[in-house]
């Protein structure tokens, strides 16, 4: 086998083809992989508790979930940001996307905060772009860890209005929201 990279920073086999496959084929995003979930230890994928189903080649059972926006454009379109502004990942920018964006530290989270060991591994906090209404709001996810929004406690879903200073452990966010509709 022989890898090659190509100038868009897809890996492919030279061996079997001359060209990036890939860079051929309109409309395919193929962005960087999201590592597996991984229990406790670190040891690898947490084991299924559901049966396996046998799924039929049409069926849309074993496809991931797909947001109402997604599905509507075929892509899943910034909506806001948050920006570091106190912590180890300051200067870093996080986008936001429709519908739940889960804040924690493990890379599987929708925003994946590094180098601050007081922020929640899965879920410390959410962030909600609601599409029909256009409005964002913050809540506190599953984590041990308290989300404090303009340095008041989040008890609650509660409504997020631009340059809101999110903290989580020893991070400070700020939320900027992007001023256009995608629908």
């Amino acid at each position: 086998m022989d890898m090659q990279r190509c100038r868009q920073g897809h890996y492919f086999d030279a061996q079997k083809s001359k060209v990036c496959p890939a860079c051929g084929i309109a409309g395919l995003d193929i962005g960087a992989p999201k590592p597996k979930r991984q229990d406790a230890g670190g040891v690898g994928p947490l084991p299924s508790t559901q049966p396996k189903r046998q799924a039929s080649a049409d069926s849309t059972e074993d496809r991931p979930t797909m947001g109402v926006v997604r599905k509507q454009l075929g892509i899943d379109p910034v909506v806001g940001w948050l920006v570091c502004i106190e912590g180890a990942q300051r200067g870093r920018d996080y986008r936001l996307h429709s519908e739940r964006n889960l804040i924690g530290r493990a890379p599987e989270m929708d925003i994946c905060i590094t180098g601050d060991e007081s922020i929640s591994r899965n879920a410390h906090a959410v962030i909600v772009f609601e599409p029909r209404q256009r409005t964002f709001r913050l809540s506190t996810g599953e984590g041990r860890g308290l989300v404090y929004l303009n340095g008041e406690v989040v008890e609650g879903m509660t409504k997020l209005e631009a340059n809101a200073v999110i903290e989580l452990g020893q991070t400070k966010l700020m939320f900027v929201p992007f001023p256009f509709s995608w629908t």
